[in-house]
């Protein structure tokens, strides 16, 4: 349950960046119900097909769909007539990205896969939705910019496997790993935290 409450909430918050981020590029109704479904699931299905979970999560459950369209216009109603809130939609993919980065590393975990694919799922999971959010409204993707974003969905991923392994209460361990996620993404955008960039010697 714990697990299926964190994917909904997951989709949830993803399908409205991908509707704040329609709404800066100027899409229309359509593309912003298209950004908002390939934001909030477009990491899963990728992390399902490697793993070989068929149906896929969202044509097993249809209520993902229904949460995306719910949220989606819900979302798009406040735009048309409030401002965007402040830094809406950085909180809104942090939050995203941390519930997506954890209970993709609990699905690949219950599949049996080892601690590698675990963080590997887990952090595909949260970052592919949004990749493709960014890719498609011509944006450069979050993760290839220079704070830290994948960094964080690791690093929270890891905090969670080794209070796994420690013993600790799930429920306590995904609380932690989600908070790690969740602080360290805002850090990275409040103080410009980012890792060493590569330089050549010539």
């Amino acid at each position: 349950m714990l697990l299926y409450l964190l994917d909904l909430i997951g989709v949830a918050v993803f399908a409205m960046s991908g509707v704040l981020v329609a709404a800066h590029s100027g899409m229309d109704l359509l593309g912003g119900l298209a950004l908002a479904a390939l934001t909030a699931i477009g990491g899963g299905t990728l992390r399902d097909v490697l793993l070989n979970r068929h149906p896929i999560f969202w044509i097993r459950d249809a209520r993902y769909l229904l949460v995306i369209l719910l949220v989606a216009l819900l979302s798009m109603l406040y735009l048309a007539y409030l401002p965007p809130p402040g830094h809406g939609f950085l909180i809104a993919d942090a939050l995203g990205l941390a519930l997506f980065a954890i209970s993709g590393a609990q699905i690949a975990e219950a599949a049996g896969s080892s601690w590698l694919i675990v963080v590997l799922m887990g952090t595909m999971t949260g970052t592919a939705g949004g990749v493709l959010r960014d890719v498609m409204s011509a944006r450069v993707p979050l993760i290839f910019r220079e704070d830290l974003y994948a960094t964080a969905a690791i690093a929270g991923i890891a905090v969670y496997l080794v209070l796994q392994k420690l013993g600790t209460p799930r429920a306590v361990a995904v609380s932690v790993g989600v908070l790690v996620i969740l602080a360290m993404r805002l850090l990275a955008v409040v103080l410009g935290m980012h890792l060493p960039r590569l330089h050549s010697a010539s």
